[in-house]
């Protein structure tokens, strides 16, 4: 999976290099916009018992219905609806105890994430009907529902998974912004809801919630 975001990455900057530095739109001014997330990811609030994540990543991408406030399009609101990934290396293992979830502090874990994702932006920037590249600031509130998600350890040489668990909180809220110059935007998710809910740690809630820094990439 590494391999691929790389080369999607190259990929993805090469395309958008080559696009044309023009909307060509005439005189109707609207952004709809493709748009893909690359993404550091890092567990937040996790108990001081559970050990540090390692080396986690978040990938994602959808359309961005863009609705103008005022006629030049300088002021905008964007409704949208994508796919993201995410995966972590942390530090909670999970099994079953009597078909009930059962968390503890052990290191070297993996989760995987499937979201259908819902971005809502207020968006400021700087374009014309004839440039593309310009200043923007995008913030707002991203919704996701989880469509998968997959815990799993090795034990003893053996790997165990155990799937979409039930204490997995399925809606999730964050707020968003991305901000930059032509191409390279910056981009930052602070998740507002915690993964798990009514889950505990040696008699410790567990209130863990997700946060990301990366690259925001815009396709007209």
């Amino acid at each position: 999976m590494k391999k691929i975001f790389i080369i999607l990455f190259f990929i993805l900057c090469n395309n958008l290099y080559s696009q044309k530095d023009s909307l060509d739109i005439g005189d109707k001014y609207l952004e709809d916009q493709l748009y893909i997330n690359l993404s550091y990811n890092v567990l937040y609030k996790q108990p001081k018992e559970v050990s540090s994540s390692k080396f986690s990543y978040g990938i994602s991408g959808g359309y961005i219905k863009d609705i103008p406030i005022v006629t030049n399009g300088k002021l905008a609101f964007g409704v949208g609806l994508g796919y993201g990934f995410d995966s972590f290396n942390h530090g909670v293992k999970v099994s079953q105890v009597s078909s009930k979830d059962f968390l503890e502090s052990i290191p070297n874990n993996k989760l995987r994430i499937h979201n259908i994702e819902m971005p809502l932006q207020f968006r400021i920037r700087s374009s014309e009907v004839n440039k593309y590249s310009f200043w923007r600031i995008y913030v707002g509130v991203k919704i996701t529902y989880n469509l998968n998600n997959k815990f799993s350890y090795v034990t003893n040489g053996t790997t165990v998974n155990f799937s979409n668990i039930d204490s997995f909180n399925k809606w999730q809220t964050g707020l968003t912004i991305s901000a930059g110059y032509g191409t390279f935007n910056f981009y930052a998710y602070y998740g507002l809801t915690p993964i798990f809910k009514d889950t505990m740690i040696n008699n410790i809630p567990i209130n863990t919630k997700i946060f990301k820094l990366g690259l925001s990439f815009y396709l007209l």
